[in-house]
């Protein structure tokens, strides 16, 4: 069984995923060149790449597999029956500001969003917004909706899919610091020794 707030915590994935979709479309037109580049990762990217397509697919599907093949779930040590309330209500809260968050920070790239990192297809840099206290604001948004949904809805699978979403955005995000230090130098230099990778932590700097 899953729970209204188990639910409402998938419902609430799906619209953002709809949503990512959609502005990732209006960003390609306003840049007037494909903003996906997944396809053209190498080495780790393409692993990570391949690592955020698993994660989203964990958290939304593998509750319904779950449901729809009762001996899984019930194997499974994390599966609360929908009895665990506060913690769906808490998870839900959290799914939905990470989605908020995570499309706001995507809306406010306009035509420098990226899907995907490669050398020498990075968008201007952008440091307003949500950036002025994140580097990563959109990553930070998407971890906290999956984190929101793995309480909401506790399983395997959806707890899988925000550790493999972590590694995931660790790995593309020293990928996309050294591409941007190449592309834009000092002034992405400049933005990095003032704003965290992250919230309230500081990353190291790529060389």
């Amino acid at each position: 069984m899953i729970s209204g707030f188990g639910w409402a915590a998938l419902a609430l994935l799906f619209g953002y995923l709809a949503l990512f979709f959609w502005g990732s479309a209006l960003a390609a037109q306003a840049a007037g060149r494909p903003v996906w580049l997944f396809a053209r990762a190498t080495g780790r990217d393409r692993l990570a790449a391949i690592g955020f397509r698993v994660a989203f697919a964990l958290a939304f599907f593998g509750p319904l597999l779950w449901l729809a093949v009762p001996i899984l779930h019930k194997i499974d040590p994390l599966w609360t029956e929908g009895r665990a309330l506060l913690l769906g209500l808490v998870g839900v809260f959290v799914a939905g500001l990470g989605g908020m968050v995570a499309f706001a920070a995507q809306m406010s790239m306009g035509s420098s969003w990226r899907v995907g990192v490669v050398g020498g297809e990075t968008g201007d840099l952008v440091s307003g917004g949500l950036y002025r206290f994140s580097r990563n604001p959109t990553f930070v948004g998407q971890a906290a909706l999956l984190a929101g949904v793995a309480m909401a809805v506790p399983a395997i699978p959806t707890v899988m899919a925000s550790l493999l979403f972590l590694w995931s955005a660790s790995t593309q995000v020293r990928s996309e610091e050294a591409a941007l230090r190449m592309a834009i130098g000092p002034d992405y230099d400049r933005y990095t020794a003032s704003v965290p990778r992250w919230i309230g932590m500081k990353g190291k700097t790529v060389q």
